[in-house]
């Protein structure tokens, strides 16, 4: 018998734990990894120039390389194939025959199609080009694409001497506190680098600079995944005569753009509509260059919400592993200032209070070292027991109705749209706010409703289906209370929740919770009250469009029935007055004397009838208004300038729609 080899203990680092589990972070397939990498960098250029209060100018470059030229920017040779069998796009004689024939099924099925819908020779070829460019994009079968993608913003920039521990240790960064963050990890560009080692081998290039700074510096740095160190390759300060700031990185990485190529563009309009004062140029750079595309999504507005603010823990919020943290790092000098000024919502006086509950030999003046695990362990039970003051929500920093309506407008130009920013709740011991718009029509929108998430203002695009977001707007609204078609109309719901802490779910944070009813009652009330605002506006399109049709149906017989009236006038003032009622109208109305002096004819009827149905029409019109203003909206005061310097209110006159006080002079 052998004897078993002792197993050996062994520790991982952080930057070796995500190589290994990357699907954690977002990089599940070589796509995926392409479309995180490039919203990782656009985040972190969006928080960079927001923190200095500067409006983001993003410029996002993805560059095609092909398999050869990588080799070439590595320095390997190109060698030709010895042995085609070897690899995986061989394609033997059979596998090419059935690939032609279904190749040519296709054209045949495209060509039938245009043949029955008639002569469109333009448009044929247009589908015909697409069709090869098509298979020309999938490829032979394993054949990789790699690209470059460079993000460049005008924000804070990095120093310089933090540059390599910012981006080559894992676990290291600036935004680890209380506070609305947009990142879901802490990992930002550490994870497209990580990646890039895997994929490519290849270094990042860093070019930043601070405001302070008189140059740029220069980084060409990677990561030593089993140590979770930095390895810089190249460090220089080159001349910044332009006086620019802010931060540009670029990373080569295995992707896969055919698939991923809608959910990049996807993700870039809606980023541009939650950030309507962000301006943003996306270029995408492929080898054959009728295959590039570049866009701009412009800035609307120069209004910024306010950056969030870092916040204190609230008692409701913290675990024992914490509590005991924050006791052995504290730098108060007794327990009663621990407790006041390392949470939130307890003050001077509470903190006394709690003190007293505790007792298990604790005091005010113990200092917080003092502490032992039982007292500990009791402290963190009264912090959950005990009532607190919820959070205001102020340290927040929503998008707000304006700047979610201004770039909804801006990216798909609705037909009418509707927004409602919430007031701040709490969900276990966490501030949140929900803002949401919905709108109605618009450009590149399908039929039926299209969710749109946002999580700390960032989209959300992948496992919607168990959102919150999406179970709500799909399930718990009827829509048809708004005068709105589930079916046919073309909706477009929009929700925004911003926290301390997004209660995400799935390994890859894709998805938000929908198993708390705060939190569903909060997009559901959001929701409801866009729906309400949208019913009064539907409605008034309705009136309106009634009222034109109903215009439309009386103008159509206004000639067929003047000249019904006319005929009857004729024969009326051709006959002999005869009868006391008659005489009398003829002397009250003069208009028989005038139809048989001429004086009135059809016309004159017609044009009488038209005047009646215009004016009968607007005055329903203004009915239905004024009663909808009274009942939809705010009563206000209103006041008219008095042109004498002295004067004076009557008695009030009262309407079923206002109350008037007319001005006397004195």
């Amino acid at each position: 018998m052998t004897k078993r080899k002792a197993d050996v203990l062994q520790q991982k680092s952080p930057a070796e734990f995500f190589a290994e589990n990357k699907n954690i972070a977002g990089f599940d397939n070589p796509g995926k990894c392409l479309y995180t990498s490039v919203r990782e960098l656009v985040e972190n250029s969006l928080d960079a120039a927001e923190s200095i209060g500067q409006l983001p100018e993003i410029g996002i470059t993805i560059e095609e390389i092909s398999q050869r030229r990588l080799n070439s920017i590595r320095g390997i040779d190109n060698h030709e194939r010895l042995d085609e069998e070897l690899y995986q796009d061989f394609e033997t004689d059979e596998a090419r025959k059935k690939r032609l024939a279904r190749e040519a099924k296709e054209l045949e099925k495209l060509e039938k199609t245009f043949s029955q819908k008639g002569d469109n020779t333009a448009l044929f070829e247009t589908k015909k080009k697409e069709l090869e460019a098509k298979r020309a994009a999938a490829g032979p079968k394993g054949a990789k694409v790699f690209y470059k993608v460079t993000v460049k913003d005008n924000g804070m920039g990095m120093p310089d001497k933090d540059i390599p521990d910012l981006l080559g240790r894992v676990l290291s960064g600036t935004k680890y506190g209380i506070q609305q963050t947009r990142g879901k990890f802490g990992l930002g560009a550490k994870m497209a680098l990580i990646w890039s080692k895997m994929s490519t081998g290849l270094p990042i290039e860093v070019r930043s600079a601070t405001k302070k700074q008189t140059y740029i510096a220069y980084y060409k740095l990677d990561i030593n995944i089993h140590k979770n160190e930095p390895h810089v390759h190249i460090h220089k300060q080159e001349s910044n005569p332009e006086k620019w700031h802010g931060a540009e990185l670029s990373v080569t990485i295995l992707g896969n753009w055919q698939y991923y190529r809608a959910k990049v563009l996807r993700y870039m309009r809606q980023i541009a509509v939650i950030t309507p004062y962000a301006q943003f140029r996306f270029y995408y750079k492929a080898e054959d260059d009728k295959n590039s595309v570049d866009v701009t999504f412009v800035r609307r507005t120069d209004k910024m919400p306010p950056p969030p603010k870092e916040v204190k823990h609230h008692p409701a919020s913290v675990d024992l592993e914490l509590v005991k943290r924050l006791v052995a790092s504290t730098t108060t000098s007794n327990l009663q200032s621990f407790l006041y000024k390392e949470f939130s919502c307890i003050s001077k006086e509470y903190a006394g209070r709690l003190i007293d509950e505790m007792r298990s030999g604790a005091d005010v003046e113990m200092h917080p070292r003092e502490l032992n695990n039982k007292q500990i362990t009791r402290l963190h039970q009264l912090l959950h027991e005990a009532k607190f003051k919820d959070p205001d929500g102020s340290h927040l920093s929503p998008a707000g109705e304006y700047n979610l309506r201004l770039g909804i407008m801006k990216e798909l130009h609705p037909d009418m749209v509707a927004t409602h920013q919430g007031d701040a709740r709490v969900l276990e011991g966490h501030s949140f706010i929900v803002g949401a718009a919905v709108s109605i029509g618009g450009q590149d929108i399908k039929p039926g409703i299209n969710v749109h998430r946002f999580a700390n203002r960032i989209p959300l695009l992948f496992e919607g289906g168990s959102d919150v977001i999406t179970k709500t707007a799909l399930k718990r609204i009827n829509w048809a209370a708004y005068k709105i078609n589930q079916g046919s109309d073309k909706i477009g719901v929009f929700v925004s929740i911003v926290s301390t802490k997004i209660p995400y779910k799935g390994a890859g944070k894709e998805y938000i919770a929908d198993d708390m009813d705060e939190l569903v009652h909060a997009v559901k009330h959001a929701i409801q009250q866009c729906g309400l605002q949208l019913k009064v506006k539907i409605m008034r399109q309705q009136a309106a469009r009634e009222q034109k049709l109903r215009r439309k149906n009386l103008t159509k017989y206004i000639p067929n029935a003047a000249a019904a009236v006319f005929k009857v006038l004729q024969s009326m003032a051709q006959a002999p007055a005869v009868g006391s009622k008659r005489r009398r109208l003829q002397e009250e109305e003069d208009i028989l004397e005038s139809v048989a002096q001429g004086e009135t004819v059809e016309a004159t009827l017609a044009q009488r009838l038209t005047e009646y149905v215009e004016r009968i029409d607007t005055d329903m019109a203004l009915e239905y208004q004024m009663q909808q203003g009274v009942a939809d909206a705010a009563r206000q005061d209103l006041y008219l300038m008095p042109l004498a310097a002295q004067h004076e209110y009557g008695p009030e006159l009262h309407s079923s729609v206002c109350v008037l006080k007319l001005l006397q002079p004195v």
